[in-house]
């Protein structure tokens, strides 16, 4: 899989983005890999011609801060984000920042999956489990096996520093009764490693200087058909999940291409060109990619996104204190 954008490469799109904003139809705020972002840009470009896009991607908290930047000097570029998680959403909803469209293709989707009023819609369904080396000498089958001496110092992580998803899946487990904040304690006494972004761990279990990562399901599933020595497992307890929503700013310049963009994501086109990314798409009329079970084989664990929301400042500093702050 080509190497996501670092840091510094998103920086510097973003500037150049703030630069030629004005001439763009629509101007999309995206935490998608690099490769999946052009591809769903290409898409969109391809059911609306004449239509011109610019797009810039990072994690979604270093996008999200980019635009509250941008909103607190009153110079939004955004119109639209396609994003990891509801949480963040719902709080840009709450705080007005967001522009509500009922969008026709709602109807497709179980109406767990988007927001009643319309102010976000998720687009697919990004699961987190465990994925490790064909190598390992243990195969996992529980959360709680990366707690095991076998994994002593060979598990990486991403930190939800620096990843959405990451957030989720620590508020998710933090919630499970037979898990909870001890439950990463003591991965940190087994060596446990919580750094960066999902692509970072899939490079370290793939390369075998780790043998087991906390990942999101599909960039081992994915790399796996490439021929890569790794297996993705769905933990017994269950997994945590993020939908990657679609929503449109308030301050949008562009409202009819962005209700467009929201249309197509959501459309049979755009969640079948998921799809052969290799997403579970959020539409149930929709297959699953191949190497998942089936959707009903997949125990996604709950997590209430207003409580969530409410506490993630002193979760992200729960997981800092257990884990430190560099990631």
């Amino acid at each position: 899989m080509k190497t996501l954008l670092s840091a510094f490469t998103a920086l510097v799109s973003f500037g150049m983005i703030v630069g030629s904003a004005n001439a763009a139809d629509l101007v999309l705020y995206t935490s998608q890999p690099n490769e999946d972002a052009q591809a769903t840009v290409d898409g969109f470009k391809a059911a609306n011609p004449g239509l011109d896009v610019e797009w810039v991607r990072d994690g979604t908290p270093k996008i999200m801060a980019k635009l509250m930047a941008e909103i607190e000097a009153g110079n939004p570029v955004a119109d639209v984000l396609l994003i990891a998680d509801t949480v963040t959403l719902e709080r840009m909803k709450q705080a007005g920042q967001l522009m509500a469209y009922k969008s026709p293709e709602a109807a497709n989707l179980d109406g767990s999956l988007y927001d009643a009023d319309g102010y976000y819609y998720s687009t697919k369904l990004i699961t987190t489990g465990i994925m490790y080396n064909t190598a390992a000498a243990m195969k996992p089958t529980s959360w709680k096996d990366l707690e095991k001496p076998e994994a002593k110092g060979m598990v990486t992580m991403p930190s939800p520093l620096t990843s959405g998803a990451a957030l989720i899946h620590a508020q998710t487990l933090a919630g499970v009764d037979s898990l909870g904040w001890d439950y990463y304690k003591a991965l940190e006494e087994n060596g446990a490693v919580a750094a960066g972004g999902n692509g970072g761990v899939l490079k370290s279990v793939a390369s075998g200087e780790k043998a087991y990562g906390v990942v999101v399901d599909y960039m081992p599933i994915r790399e796996k058909a490439k021929g890569a020595p790794i297996e993705f497992i769905f933990p017994e307890e269950g997994v945590s999940a993020v939908t990657e929503p679609v929503g449109i700013l308030s301050t949008t310049k562009h409202a009819d291409a962005a209700k467009k963009f929201v249309d197509y994501v959501l459309s049979k086109d755009g969640q079948e060109g998921f799809l052969k990314l290799g997403y579970i798409p959020a539409r149930n009329d929709v297959t699953l990619p191949e190497g998942f079970p089936a959707r009903d084989k997949i125990k996604v664990l709950p997590i209430n996104a207003p409580e969530a929301l409410k506490n993630s400042e002193r979760d992200l500093k729960t997981f800092s204190d257990i884990f430190g702050s560099n990631g």
